[in-house]
């Protein structure tokens, strides 16, 4: 479970929507003309309504107390038609969020429903729909040249949320038989952020279950960055070669790693 208040999530969720609102209103050329790069084949309009349908995915399984997997089409059907000017897009995303937060707030964090991934809470949405609003108000700053951080409180529990992710049983089981090992002997991983105190995390995939614990070791290979940069590098936005990141010892196991441990943002 999150160490961060079932209220700090639900705040980021509308502090980041509005981010990305900000993001449309200012789009020169209009949302649907602004291409998103990191999100290859959308505009900051497929962006909008992604995130905007996610939070009423979300807020229907919550208010709704699901007991089940709820269809997800208004989260995937991106290019249907939907909001499209400026002003609707910004009204749209403001709406989603309110009903999401508003969804969380009632219910609380204990309270039961269906989950994506072991959890079966409330609490589980709001830290997970807080960590998706924060990449894509990462998408829209970077098409926009905002500065972009996460705070330190946050970005810690979105990389405690990744590991956790990261050492389900599906990601070995989604790989399939063929594909290389990820786990084996002597293949570990360290990350460490280097503008945080004792902000590390060691991911053991010596065997199975794989896992991870806030432990400071040498491994088969060591990630060193800022937290921002972390999380931006495990989803993707950042990647081993840039700048900001340093990387030591088998790359080509970060490079698995990353792979395999993403698999549920390709679901």
């Amino acid at each position: 479970m999150s160490d961060v208040k079932h209220d700090v999530h639900c705040t980021e969720i509308g502090s980041r929507a509005d981010e990305l609102r900000a993001a449309v209103r200012s789009a020169e050329a209009g949302p649907a003309a602004t291409p998103v790069p990191s999100c290859p084949g959308w505009s900051l309009t497929q962006l909008a309504r992604h995130v905007g349908g996610t939070h009423r995915w979300a807020a229907r399984i919550v208010r709704g107390r699901a007991t089940g997997p709820v269809a997800h089409d208004m989260v995937d059907d991106v290019f249907s038609p939907g909001p499209e000017s400026a002003a609707d897009l910004d009204a749209w995303l403001a709406e989603g969020a309110a009903e999401l937060t508003g969804a969380l707030r009632e219910a609380g964090p204990d309270t039961p429903v269906w989950t994506v991934a072991p959890s079966g809470v409330a609490g589980f949405w709001a830290r997970r729909m807080a960590h998706e609003t924060t990449l894509h108000a990462a998408d829209a700053a970077f098409v926009t040249g905002t500065p972009f951080a996460v705070r330190e409180e946050l970005a810690r529990d979105a990389l405690d949320e990744w590991m956790g992710f990261g050492a389900l049983p599906r990601v070995l089981e989604a790989a399939g038989p063929d594909a290389p090992p990820l786990t084996g002997p002597g293949r570990t991983l360290h990350l460490h952020a280097t503008d945080a105190p004792r902000a590390e995390w060691l991911v053991d995939l010596t065997g199975v279950p794989i896992t991870w614990s806030h432990t400071h070791a040498k491994a088969a290979v060591a990630v060193r960055a800022p937290l921002t940069d972390l999380v931006l590098l495990l989803y993707g936005r950042r990647t081993p070669a840039d700048t900001s990141v340093e990387v030591f010892g088998d790359g080509d196991l970060l490079s698995l790693w990353l792979q395999r441990s993403g698999f549920w943002l390709r679901k």
